[in-house]
């Protein structure tokens, strides 16, 4: 089917792709206000076949017209990156970014499209807002547009997908990343120990405290019963350990002979494994201290029909005179859920404890006016979404790791996250930020994982490939990241605290350039 000429105006809101013809013809998809297609055989005249390659939806993020910034030959398919940006307040132009892929056999059918923006962003300006193009830098995709007739508005996030080289082959980009942290080089910090028969098996994903003058961890601890437990280290560099206990320092209290009698009867378990530790146990604990009191949160497993999130607490005397008088565990999360990765903010906001309990798919925090769980409020309601974003690193985000940590310009919030699409069965860690007063509020968010499992103690052990983060301090102005290695060891990170803020703000923000001596036709 022969479609209309396309206009040079509607050809000028395209791109053609390089090296690529179909059927001896070139291609070029166009935009405003929907996504079409264009084919020519001298590159001159151009004519389409009738048909829309992509729409706007107002489900979706991409309301409104769209604009092609760039289409390329990936391992994917045709990627063709577009704008969708439009004014959302008489000051405020929101940048947004789509991606689309569309069939090397047939261009003008749609393999997928990300449901959310590659990059958003708030841009605050009068001036009208003009996108230009996008282009491979490195590893980097840069976006740009014109603000006004002078101004230049620039992004560079990392590219999110591999090209093909001239002979088709498959050539994975290697990103430096510009949020990585450095690893202690005598990692791991924690090992398994066999002369103790409740550690025997694995000692990882540490939480951490700060507090009078030392680094105090408490680690998931897993023996020759398989029943978890937390185990007691120290340091006061906060990388080699000084001080580490010989017995366990906090049971959940679950009775190992109820588990055998489940067995018996034929009652069925909940389908649930977590780095080894089948008869259940307290695992992936969280640490924070608020005024003179030590907060535990865990997930509370026991060994068969049960997984709940779990609170203990005990005074910071008691706890830094290693004196175990926890408080009795209560469960603050609903029967008959499964929930993890609960967080508890290290101050009051708005005069009320804050729990983090949950950021997928978005921020979820509990506000309350104390922590004993009693009456009618005697759990937290939350949702944990199994949503999926195929255009990011963290496709699928998993949960919290450390209780936020406090800064000058948000609350810092790390995160697990897995790419399930290109890089499955490895869990990352990623950054937020969050506002210091609505921390349900997103300020910037790493654009690319800050840890990946790449070393040999993060792939080595029960379960390969996964880092996991359930501590983390500052100390002498440097972020420590305490994290477990393949469910059997734990690590720890670091990096210049200040910096990596700054970072990762700027990631999330474009840079405006003042354009000298150019003309511009409108």
């Amino acid at each position: 089917m022969v479609g209309k000429q396309i206009s040079k105006k509607l050809l000028n809101l395209g791109c053609i792709v390089p090296n690529y013809l179909y059927k001896g013809e070139q291609v070029r998809y166009y935009g405003s206000p929907s996504i079409g297609v264009a084919f020519s055989k001298d590159g001159k005249s151009w004519s389409d076949r009738g048909d829309v390659a992509l729409e706007s939806r107002e489900d979706l993020f991409d309301k409104g017209d769209l604009t092609v910034m760039e289409a390329v030959l990936t391992t994917d398919g045709i990627m063709v990156v577009y704008d969708s940006s439009s004014r959302e307040k008489r000051n405020v132009v929101q940048l947004r970014v789509g991606v689309a892929f569309f069939d090397p056999a047939d261009p003008t059918k749609l393999l997928q499209r990300n449901e959310s923006p590659l990059y958003q962003y708030d841009l605050k300006t009068l001036r009208y807002v003009v996108p230009e193009k996008a282009w491979q830098a490195k590893d980097k995709l840069v976006l740009t547009w014109r603000n006004g007739f002078g101004n230049k508005v620039e992004v560079r996030i990392p590219h999110p997908y591999l090209y093909l080289d001239n002979d088709n082959i498959r050539k994975p980009i290697k990103i430096k990343k510009q949020l990585e942290i450095k690893r202690n080089p005598n990692n791991p910090i924690i090992k398994p120990q066999a002369e103790n028969d409740w550690e025997a098996k694995a000692t990882f994903n540490p939480a951490a405290l700060q507090a009078g003058e030392k680094i105090h961890l408490l680690y998931r601890a897993i023996g020759d019963n398989d029943v978890s437990v937390l185990g007691y280290a120290s340091s006061e560099d906060g990388f080699n350990i000084d001080e580490r206990l010989s017995q366990p320092v906090f049971f959940n209290g679950q009775d190992v002979k109820k588990l055998r009698n489940n067995l018996k009867v034929g009652k069925s378990p909940i389908s649930y494994v977590s780095g080894g530790g089948g008869n259940g146990g307290c695992e992936d604990p969280r640490l924070t201290l608020i005024d003179d009191k030590v907060y535990l949160t865990y997930t509370a497993f026991d060994g068969w029909g049960s997984l709940r999130m779990a609170l203990s607490s005990i005074s910071l005397k008691d706890f830094l005179n290693k004196e175990w008088n926890w408080e009795k565990p209560i469960m603050i999360s609903p029967p008959g859920e499964i929930h993890k990765n609960w967080v508890i903010f290290p101050e009051k906001i708005g005069g009320k404890f804050a729990v983090l309990h949950s950021v997928n798919p978005e921020i979820l925090i509990e506000y309350l006016d104390d922590l004993e769980f009693k009456g009618d409020n005697n759990h937290i309601k939350s949702f944990f979404s199994s949503a999926k974003n195929k255009g990011r690193w963290d496709s699928w985000v998993r949960g919290a790791g450390a209780p936020p940590i406090k800064t000058d310009r948000g609350w810092l919030l790390i995160y697990h996250a897995m790419d399930v699409y290109r890089d499955p069965n490895r869990y990352k860690l990623g950054v937020m930020l969050l506002d210091l007063d609505n921390p349900q509020k997103i300020i910037a968010r790493s654009r690319e994982p800050i840890l990946e499992p790449d070393e040999s103690y993060e792939n080595n052990g029960w379960k390969a490939g996964v880092s996991y983060c359930c501590g983390a301090v500052v100390r002498d102005d440097k972020l420590l990241i305490y994290y477990g290695g393949a469910d059997t060891v734990s690590c720890v990170a670091e990096t210049d605290l200040n910096q990596f803020v700054d970072k990762l703000i700027e990631t999330e923000k474009p840079k405006i350039k003042r354009i000298k001596n150019r003309k511009i036709k409108i």
